[in-house]
Order: structure tokens, then sequence, then C-alpha cells
């Protein structure tokens, strides 16, 4: 079963930057959206495909209204390509709800600096984590990362939001060279909370970078799975209990715990397939899993309290979800 889905109706399209536009989403009639955090993102249903996008506006209960920025991408599968150059004012699409897998880390310090990388269209999520943390008097460094000035969306509202204790740093590309994280990142106290979402590459040197200078609460939000090496198949299958039915359902070698189930017969949500959208995150009753997704954190894996069972599966014996 796949999330639950609404009407939405696109109110407003306009560009932003260099191949980026942004989409103004509100209630079709008889529709209803759900509130929403910074670090929220939705999926859209394109034809015979789905795509995520992160939420950058803020949530207005008396305006309801989702806001997100498409970048035309040059190898693009047909999503950001059909948005841009066929989707129009008026029309209506059908999204999920608001899915949060990048909240901001409520266990802060009070006077803990928050730390923004963002590169390219990566400042989506981020944008309105800036915005949420300047309105609450917050300590915040925001570093945008970009190819152009002219290809950085949103830069003139980061500015605007600068004080004396909300600080923005840019760096272009052509004017600058490659961006040296290890620079940019300095430096920072040990409580510090930073945040990361851009291209895969900058966001696997943004995690060797704070493992490299001892930051520990360290998050980030892919685009698309990381790669994997991938391994041989388990030589033998495995047995996965459903606490709640009773059920046991088999799992054969190379098959995920999620095509298993759906061939069983149950309907757990579920909708990238890649372990980054977060629909199929289910909680771990027992078992030992190995961790194969782009969302959970190093300590939350280590904790094995939840598995997207979309990608990650058992090493050995019986797993038990709370299904």
């Amino acid at each position: 079963m796949a999330a639950p889905v609404m009407q939405a109706l696109v109110r407003t399209m306009r560009l932003e930057a260099r191949d980026v536009i942004s989409l103004e989403l509100v209630p079709a009639p008889g529709q209803v959206l759900t509130a929403f955090e910074p670090g929220a993102h939705i999926e859209v249903h394109l034809p015979g495909l789905v795509r995520a996008y992160s939420l950058l506006n803020a949530w207005v209960p008396d305006a309801p209204r989702y806001v997100v920025a498409v970048l035309k991408d040059a190898k693009s599968r047909g999503g950001s390509r059909y948005i841009h150059e066929q989707l129009r004012v008026g029309q209506t699409v059908t999204i999920s709800q608001p899915r949060n897998n990048f909240k901001l880390d409520e266990s802060k310090p009070a006077d803990a600096p928050t730390v923004l990388l963002a590169g390219g269209i990566g400042v989506t999520p981020l944008l309105g984590m800036m915005r949420a943390l300047s309105s609450q008097g917050q300590r915040v460094q925001m570093v945008y990362c970009a190819r152009t000035r002219q290809s950085a969306a949103y830069l003139d509202e980061l500015q605007s939001l600068c004080n004396a204790r909300v600080s923005l740093h840019t760096h272009f590309d052509d004017e600058q060279g490659a961006p040296d994280l290890s620079k940019l990142l300095a430096g920072l106290p040990s409580d510090a909370r930073l945040y990361a979402c851009g291209p895969a590459p900058m966001l696997d040197a943004f995690v060797q970078t704070c493992a490299d200078l001892g930051y520990t609460h360290a998050h980030i939000e892919r685009f698309a799975a990381a790669p994997r090496v991938e391994d041989a198949a388990p030589v033998e299958g495995y047995a996965v209990r459903l606490q709640k039915s009773g059920a046991v359902v088999q799992v054969p070698p190379g098959t995920s715990i999620l095509h298993a189930l759906i061939a069983a017969g149950h309907h757990p949500d579920h909708s990238c397939g890649e372990g980054v959208c977060g629909s199929c995150e289910t909680r771990v009753i027992s078992g030992d899993v190995e961790h194969r997704d782009s969302i959970l954190s190093a300590a939350e894996q280590a904790a094995n309290k939840s598995m997207m069972i979309c990608v990650s599966r058992c090493r050995s014996g019986e797993l038990v979800l709370d299904l």
C-alpha cells in the first residue's frame, strides 16, 4: 500500500534561478493539506513515476500551501523535464502527505550553533530551516555552494535573513573553484548541529569531513540512494515474523522484505523502493538487521529500532517486525 495521497492545484510557477522553477501547490476542491515542519518533503506523482521534493515554505494554517523548487536536470529521468516543459498553472497533481526524515534536532543546547550546508538545489529544505531558526533567534551559519551565482536559487531571501546571529557564506565554483569543506566547516564547537543537502559527492565529502573534525551531530538529506557495494546474496533466506498478526513470511535470497511481504498478501506502506523516502520505515522488535538505507544516521542504525524494509535486510536468523 502506497502512502496516502491527495490532489493539489498548481497555483503558481515561478523562475527562481537558472533552470530552477518553483511550484506553489494549494488544495484542490474538497482536499485538505496537512501541516509540516522544516525539513519535510512531499512526493509528486507524475506520469509513470514519483519524485520527492523538499518543502521550502513555512506552514501557515490559515493559508495552506506547499512550495517546492525543481531543477531541470540535464540527466533527468523524466521528472524534472516534465515539470519544466509540460506542467502548467491550473493543472491538478497527485501528491503525498508531507514526510520528514530531516528534522531539526530538538535536543540541541539552547545556544549551540546550527550549520546548514547547501549544494545547489539542496538549498530547498535548508531555506525552511534557516527561516525557522532565524525567527527563533537561534545562531545559524549557512554555507551555500553552487556552480554559479546565476544558478543559486533564493540567494536574495537568504541574504535578507542575515543578522547578528544568522550568517551566510556563499561559494561559487566558477569564481572560487571546488569548495574545501574542511576549511568551510573548521572551528565549530563540538555541540554544533550540522545539516547538509545536495549532490551525492558533496554529501559524501560532508560525512567524511564531519568524521575527520569530530562533529558527531551531522545530518544529511539525499536526493537519491547512496551508492552501495553489492555483495553476493545470502546463501539462505530468512524468516520475518509480523508481531501484530503473528504471520511468518519467508524472504528468499536476493528478495527484499518489502517484495516478500507484498507477495504474501500484505500491504506495507512504500514508495521509492530505494531507502530514501522513509515511507516503508518499520519498527524492529528483534533481529540482526543489515541497514542499507540512506535515511537513518549511523547512531540510529546502531540503535536498531527501525529499518527501511525496501532495502535493509536480516543478516541471519529471524527478524520480528511491528507489523
